[in-house]
């Protein structure tokens, strides 16, 4: 028996899928038959994800953009729908991870992290929503952190946006429950072996957590992928509302 339902023929758009999960993620729904709409800034990359699914035999869209800019967001969403006719999966995986000591931080980075990590999944789901409610039913899929559970010494920012997200995704959960056939998930991955680590500023942060990736068996972005493509395939009347995923290895 299938792990999942048949979702051949849905649409899929994907926010940070220029490398990491989301590239991950776009491949292994492109994989079910899924139509996937490809955001992030760096195009060159999105257009190479797109070209490997095309010649694959699936369907890829690009839209280069910045998920904090609300014009470049309504772009997104209407070329994703003028192009496909419909929405079905929401996968918010754009975000970036710039660990530091409150004390010795740049405060930019502080704005960064809440105006991509929290501020632009939140205007995406905002642009997306009404087209999912008009259907009659969605999936919205918000990547989150072990670290939106507890914090670390230099998370303390990047944890306040990951909590921020498992409270939106919480209440956006209870908004939509029971209206329409619309499902909300949060993933809460712990080290996964991506580039995020590479823009770590803070010296001591960054070898510290390249070293906790080199001395444990951490999860790849296809291990991610693969628990998203579960959860969007399941039927309608299930909603995999979180799913925590920790490398064996990971005590915290």
């Amino acid at each position: 028996m299938s792990l999942i339902e048949d979702i051949d023929g849905k649409v899929a758009l994907i926010t940070g899928a220029s490398s990491g999960i989301g590239e991950a993620t776009a491949e292994s729904l492109a994989e079910e038959g899924v139509n996937v709409a490809l955001a992030a800034r760096r195009e060159d990359e999105l257009e190479q994800l797109a070209d490997r699914i095309k010649s694959s035999g699936g369907d890829a869209l690009v839209v280069p953009t910045d998920v904090t800019d609300e014009d470049e967001v309504k772009e997104l969403v209407d070329r994703t729908h003028d192009e496909f006719g419909r929405i079905d999966i929401l996968v918010n995986n754009a975000g970036v991870m710039l660990l530091e000591q409150v004390e010795s931080a740049d405060t930019d980075n502080f704005q960064q992290m809440v105006d991509v990590n929290l501020s632009g999944l939140m205007a995406v789901t905002h642009a997306v929503l009404p087209i999912m409610q008009q259907q009659g039913s969605g999936h919205v899929v918000n990547i989150s952190s072990v670290a939106g559970r507890k914090s670390f010494p230099g998370s303390s920012a990047y944890s306040a946006t990951k909590f921020g997200v498992n409270g939106f995704s919480r209440g956006l959960r209870k908004e939509v429950t029971g209206e329409n056939d619309i499902r909300v998930t949060r993933i809460e991955p712990g080290f996964v072996d991506t580039e995020l680590a590479d823009h770590i500023p803070e010296d001591e942060q960054r070898e510290q957590t390249q070293q906790m990736l080199e001395t444990m068996d951490a999860l790849t972005p296809e291990d991610i992928a693969r628990s998203i493509t579960y959860a969007v395939g399941q039927p309608d009347h299930v909603d995999v509302n979180e799913l925590l995923i920790r490398p064996t290895q990971q005590e915290l």
